[in-house]
């Protein structure tokens, strides 16, 4: 609750708190004109009786448990003085706020307790006391107190529940969306961390086959695990600053940095071939998606295959982007290193990010040799700008 908000509402309570008391004074003036039994005690009495059953209004947000209680002792001595002449209404006000404010397992044993007290007071001024009627019309009387008083004290209990389930929804969804992005970051890391760690494989496999017999190719495959591993780990601040700071993860790799994929692949042994049609409308979302799943199928070629001969087509049509990655399998020359790496999780992820845009997916070997990646990603209108 905002400070303004509660400022008014405590304003409200207060004219509440004093109109009340002030309708309480007044019953003590009332006359018998109208065949009721009307009070006849000492003044002062009355007004400390009509201060005790409206002022307590006023504090009924801050200690919603000892206002019920004062307010419903006062209302009992008004109803055997012959002061009351209303339903409760200060009883149901300060109910309401017990529902409101205390949680059930105080609350329900207040409720429990405030029904018996206030139906008993009415009961005896009306009807023991000085009865102004039959024993019916003070039954239906107190039937309407009780009515007020539970009826408040539902409003509050249902008003209570709803909130209650709004904020579960909200750090529900609070949750969920922080899950969401663990994982966007994880896939992000998982991309980083495979691309450039393949890379770094296949140079040093090729630096320690040939450091003896072509020194100058050792020292060129070396400061490309140099220059990769600068970039790996600059990918890396850069993507952990999202979970430290909140901060964006940088510019969406475009057609150049699908150009820089392809170059990398190279220096690890493969031929890459790449065709780009239709990029620039994307969305910054679909081209990091687009860019994502190009890198990693790049990865699996070089961790499986290299050295080979790559063709890697993407094209957008403005209602879907096709990226087909296809390999001829592996060719004659020396045995790349990263091959005996291990397997990751890399079509599952590349899957992931597809199904995530309703797109299509499909991977496996082919019968002339090799192996085909297959993406279909669906372009809305609102992606395109």
């Amino acid at each position: 609750m905002n400070r303004r908000l509660g400022r008014h509402l405590r304003a409200i309570d207060g004219a509440l708190a004093v109109t009340l008391s002030v309708v309480y004074a007044g019953f003590a003036r009332m006359s018998a004109a109208d065949g009721q039994p009307v009070y006849s005690g000492p003044a002062w009495l009355a007004w400390i009786i009509a201060a005790a059953v409206g002022l307590p209004v006023a504090f009924r947000r801050r200690w919603p448990l000892p206002v019920l209680g004062i307010v419903l002792a006062a209302l009992t001595a008004a109803s055997l003085l012959d002061l009351t002449r209303e339903p409760y209404a200060a009883a149901g006000l300060a109910a309401y706020l017990v529902a409101l404010a205390e949680p059930s397992r105080r609350s329900v044993p207040a409720l429990a307790a405030a029904l018996p007290a206030a139906a008993c007071g009415v009961y005896v001024g009306d009807a023991v006391i000085t009865p102004g009627g039959s024993r019916q019309d003070s039954a239906g009387l107190v039937a309407v107190v009780v009515l007020v008083v539970g009826v408040s004290w539902t409003a509050g209990f249902l008003v209570r529940s709803r909130r209650a389930e709004q904020r579960r929804r909200e750090q529900h969804r609070a949750e969920q969306t922080l899950t969401e992005e663990r994982l966007r970051i994880a896939r992000e890391l998982h991309d980083i961390v495979s691309h450039n760690l393949s890379l770094i494989a296949v140079r040093a496999g090729v630096a320690a086959h040939v450091a003896e017999a072509d020194p100058q190719e050792a020292r060129t495959a070396l400061g490309v695990i140099e220059e990769t591993s600068r970039s790996a780990l600059t990918d890396m601040r850069r993507t952990l600053g999202v979970l430290r700071e909140g901060a964006p993860l940088g510019p969406v790799p475009g057609g150049d940095g699908l150009e820089q994929l392809a170059q990398d692949a190279r220096r690890a042994g493969v031929d890459v071939d790449l065709t780009l049609r239709g990029l620039r409308p994307l969305a910054e979302s679909t081209q990091l998606t687009v860019y994502r799943i190009a890198q990693e199928a790049l990865t699996n070629v070089v961790r499986h295959a290299a050295p080979t001969r790559c063709r890697v087509t993407i094209v957008a049509d403005g209602r879907a982007v096709a990226i087909d990655v296809v390999d001829e399998g592996r060719t004659a020359g020396p045995r790349c290193r990263a091959a005996e790496l291990p397997g990751g999780h890399g079509l599952m992820g590349m899957r992931e990010r597809a199904l995530m845009y309703g797109g299509g997916f499909t991977a496996g070997p082919r019968p002339e040799g090799g192996f085909a990646v297959s993406v279909r990603l669906p372009i809305a209108e609102e992606s395109v700008s």
